[in-house]
């Protein structure tokens, strides 16, 4: 073959090796989509988790959740995992990005506005909630959303109406935000809109991590309430907060003085009326303390929220009147400091009216504690009781029974304090 005819011969140019070069690009781009498909592929497994089933409860009471947590640290992945366990289509609105009218309705110009008004017009994605009649809203990026936005989300997250628009009954509304000091650009919630949400604060859990990056996720589920106990539940909560309230009146409302914590929970009668809520739910459905803890404190605050707490130990208290009238049938807490207040409730109610036959089912109340718990608790209430007796009355043999238990146990105790004593005389030497 000549020169000439090599170069008179076709070369191929780039239109021509195109499609080849796609056809490979394309085969390669398949094989990392599947692979991507394969990590991507996870299951779910019913798992202890009191911070995922405390925001369950809150979903299924229909009341506001806001997550607090720092980048990174699971709220966007727990919601869309949220979504998906109980069959809620998502609908992610980033707050940040939007302008007030986005929630409070644009404004749109009809033929006769002097007659018909000038409605307000729905965003797109409150349309489709509506057309969809069920759903979880999800607001991300709640700190990021500056004070005009968070005025225009008040009627949404509350009133849940967007515009002219209410959003349906089936809609849950839950938000995520990351702390000031690690958002972009953050400001602190106003306390008109904090006070609208049950703030949960996520952290990550080092089983739940390592677990779910090996493809197995917590599942999600709906609480289960007990159709019977409903009644039950709500005279319960009903009952609890009002008590409390009654006892603790400064705490209906009570605005904190830094506006980082007015962005959080603190008390109010909205916020009360969440904790009543919950309360009545996680009864209803029978969740762990820890839960009902992290619900109410997450209502109104960690201060309040830990006073009502200890309100209801002290609501389960037996009857002190109940257990002086029959004591060998007298049923105790079983955790110490409950056990110890019953103790003292029991005390307290035979000095109040203090008889010789009361006094002695006191001693026998005490008696019963000795058989059924630890001794070292009786050490505080027989003391108090036996200052009690009057000069007249006879010692019971109760009270002889439980003397060397009572002197066993202090002198323990003084064994226990001479030791430390001894301990910190060393220290001290020593240094």
């Amino acid at each position: 073959m000549t020169t000439s005819t090599l170069l008179s011969a076709p070369f191929p140019t780039n239109e021509a090796c195109a499609p080849a070069r796609a056809t490979a690009t394309d085969a390669h781009l398949a094989v990392a989509d599947n692979l991507l498909s394969l990590l991507r592929t996870t299951t779910t497994e019913p798992r202890p988790d009191e911070q995922l089933e405390a925001l369950t409860l809150a979903v299924a009471a229909d009341l506001p959740v806001l997550l607090w947590g720092e980048p990174g640290i699971g709220k966007t992945a727990a919601l869309t995992q949220l979504a998906d366990s109980l069959d809620l289509p998502l609908t992610t609105v980033i707050a940040s990005v939007h302008e007030p009218s986005d929630f409070s309705g644009l404004p749109v110009v009809g033929e006769d506005p002097a007659v018909q008004g000038v409605p307000m017009a729905p965003p797109q994605w409150a349309v489709e909630l509506v057309r969809a009649g069920r759903g979880l809203l999800f607001l991300d990026e709640l700190s990021t959303a500056t004070p005009a936005v968070q005025a225009a989300l008040l009627r949404v997250v509350l009133e849940r109406r967007v515009g002219a628009l209410q959003l349906p009954p089936g809609v849950r509304i839950v938000a995520a935000a990351n702390p000031r000091a690690s958002a972009a650009d953050g400001w602190e919630l106003s306390p008109p809109l904090a006070n609208r949400f049950v703030h949960l604060y996520w952290v990550h859990d080092q089983e739940v991590v390592v677990r779910g990056l090996g493809g197995v996720w917590p599942r999600a589920e709906l609480p289960r309430l007990v159709p019977e106990r409903l009644p039950e539940a709500v005279a319960f909560s009903r009952r609890a907060v009002c008590g409390f309230l009654a006892a603790r009146p400064t705490l209906i409302h009570r605005l904190p003085s830094t506006e980082t914590r007015r962005g959080g929970a603190w008390p109010s009668p909205r916020s009360w009326d969440a904790a009543l809520t919950l309360l009545a739910f996680g009864t209803a459905a029978s969740v762990s303390r820890d839960v009902l803890a992290l619900l109410v404190r997450g209502a109104v605050g960690d201060g309040p929220g830990l006073e009502l707490l200890a309100y209801l130990d002290r609501m389960d208290l037996p009857d002190p009147e109940t257990l002086l009238a029959d004591p060998g049938a007298a049923e105790l807490p079983e955790r110490g400091d409950l056990r110890q207040a019953a103790l003292e409730a029991v005390v307290a109610a035979v000095g109040a009216r203090p008889e010789r036959q009361r006094w002695e089912a006191g001693w026998a109340v005490l008696v019963r504690a000795l058989e059924t718990g630890a001794a070292d608790l009786l050490v505080a209430p027989a003391t108090a009781l036996a200052a009690v007796r009057r000069d007249d009355w006879e010692v019971p043999e109760t009270m002889e029974r439980l003397a060397a238990v009572v002197g066993l146990a202090r002198q323990a105790d003084r064994s226990v304090g001479r030791v430390k004593a001894a301990a910190a005389r060393r220290t001290g030497v020593a240094g």
